[in-house]
């Protein structure tokens, strides 16, 4: 007998509706529901209410646009309990963060290690310096270790390979590096504004993403329907981030190949799509466009004349600029069968977004939990099959297409501005809500529950980077070491983003 709660994508709901399991229970309940491959974890935490540790497991259900919510509390105590992880691996970094978080123990946890080095971490003693990384005794291997201060502008982090000559055995990625406690901010901020510029902040390169999962988790907490143009321009703006850092990623992946044209010519691409940004709210990474309730800057015609113009010449560039990248053997040689990560690795991982849609998975919230306006798209995920980094290649350039088509077709009905809008209602009382928006990386996941006053108590943040560094990882073994950055940039994953 199942024994949860079914909500949608930016519901809210009385915390006391969701049911409170026994651990073993609980346990059974949430890895047994996982062994569906259209059933995925997208959040599963714990906050303290008095003596105890209150979880919840949020697992969504693809196939039907829902999410299964239930809870259970436990003692915060030495007592050790048996892994979600032993039994599916996709929940290994939810429970080393409980670990880290609470010093929950477990018995058979296969890889226990603190996740975050978060500054309000149980165990104080447990000091980054002193990580214990994989270790392969023989005379005939070496380790490498890159980071945590890198070239250029990459933010830190650790990377300690285990290599035979040049060849990747195992590599370990290091994260507890870089902290704002964003998580804790969001209670200790009041103001509606602090809390959005909190959400704009968490990772710079997903302004959009991170914003509109607030704003939407805000607004249902709220009780507020957000109207077409708020819609309207959340969803324009996700597609148009989406372009963006795709075509400077496609512009990184090239130069870690040493194709200079490849680079210039996708990094320039970049640009004027950024610049519409600067356009139309005066910020080239979109911060203050999306706001609770509100549109201080409303999409026009003329943008959208402007939009198209931009997009006009942008296609007839990136197309030209493609085609000689994929025709050309050399690029070629350097993409193809490297860094792969295959469909059983992904699912058994736990992948999302754009890595789990390259190893052949069905996973995107545009199509399978829809929010905003992708309703009006039918939107169909593209979905590679090889897993290797010119699949992650392909994909940022079909993705691009699709999401000029997508606005395009957005541009065909551009909203009246609203100039007095209802105003928000108090947050309900000892509620959950919880929302889903598919960022240009993968799925975010913002959760937020509050007390009998309506306050926060508990925000729950969850970048995508956080489901995919393990593929990664996966991804180099049996490469050679320089291969390991055109890897690392055909993921672009989040160092701020997962150590929040």
């Amino acid at each position: 007998m199942s024994d949860y709660t079914i909500i949608r994508n930016n519901q809210t709901i009385p915390i006391e509706s969701i049911p409170v399991l026994k651990y073993d229970d609980f346990l059974l309940q949430n890895t047994s529901i996982l062994n569906s491959e259209s059933h995925h974890c997208v959040n599963y935490y714990g906050y303290l209410i008095q003596d105890k540790i209150k979880l919840i497991c949020c697992i969504a259900d693809d196939s039907n646009s829902t999410i299964l919510i239930s809870s259970c509390e436990i003692e915060q105590d030495a007592t050790k309990y048996s892994s979600f992880s032993a039994k599916n691996l996709a929940f290994q970094f939810f429970e080393r963060e409980l670990h880290e978080n609470f010093g929950i123990n477990y018995t058979d946890h296969p890889w226990l290690k603190p996740l975050r080095f978060a500054f309000d971490r149980f165990d104080k003693n447990l000091e980054i310096k002193n990580y214990l990384f994989y270790q392969i005794q023989s005379e005939e291997l070496h380790e490498v270790g890159v980071g945590p201060i890198h070239a250029g502008i990459i933010e830190p982090g650790h990377f300690r390979f285990i290599c035979n000559g040049e060849q990747i055995l195992h590599l370990e990625i290091q994260h507890g590096f870089a902290h704002r406690g964003m998580e804790t901010l969001f209670l200790n901020k009041k103001k509606l504004l602090q809390r959005t510029i909190l959400a704009e902040s968490i990772a710079g390169d997903t302004v959009v993403g991170h914003a509109t999962a607030f704003v939407n988790l805000w607004e249902s907490l709220c009780t507020y329907e957000a109207d077409e143009d708020l819609k309207f321009s959340r969803t324009l703006a996700l597609e148009l981030e989406r372009i963006a850092v795709h075509t400077g990623d496609l512009s990184g992946i090239c130069t870690d190949i040493a194709y200079q044209l490849g680079s210039s010519v996708f990094g320039r691409l970049r640009t004027p799509i950024i610049n519409f940004f600067q356009i139309w709210c005066g910020n080239r990474i979109a911060k203050g466009l999306i706001r609770v309730g509100n549109n201080h800057f409303h999409f026009s015609e003329a943008m959208g004349q402007q939009l198209e113009k931009i997009f006009k010449d942008f296609e007839t560039d990136f197309t030209e600029m493609f085609t000689e990248l994929k025709e050309l053997p050399s690029a070629l040689s350097r993409l193809e069968k490297t860094g792969e990560v295959s469909r059983e690795q992904a699912i058994s991982i736990g992948t999302i977004g754009m890595v789990a849609r390259t190893s052949g998975i069905f996973r995107d919230i545009r199509a399978t939990h829809p929010h905003d306006l992708y309703h009006q798209f039918n939107h169909q995920p593209i979905i590679k099959k090889h897993g290797d980094v010119y699949s992650r290649v392909q994909i940022r350039d079909e993705e691009i297409r699709q999401s000029i088509a997508h606005i395009r077709q957005l541009l065909k009905k551009i909203p009246l501005e609203i100039i007095n809008r209802k105003p928000l209602n108090e947050p309900q009382k000892n509620s959950f809500t919880l929302s889903l928006i598919e960022g240009w990386r993968g799925e975010i996941c913002h959760c937020a529950v509050t007390d009998n006053e309506g306050e926060l108590i508990h925000y729950k943040i969850k970048d995508p980077s956080i489901h995919n560094w393990m593929a990664l990882a996966v991804a180099v073994r049996n490469n050679e070491i320089s291969d390991f950055p055109i890897c690392n940039k055909s993921f672009n994953l989040s160092y701020c983003g997962n150590d929040l």
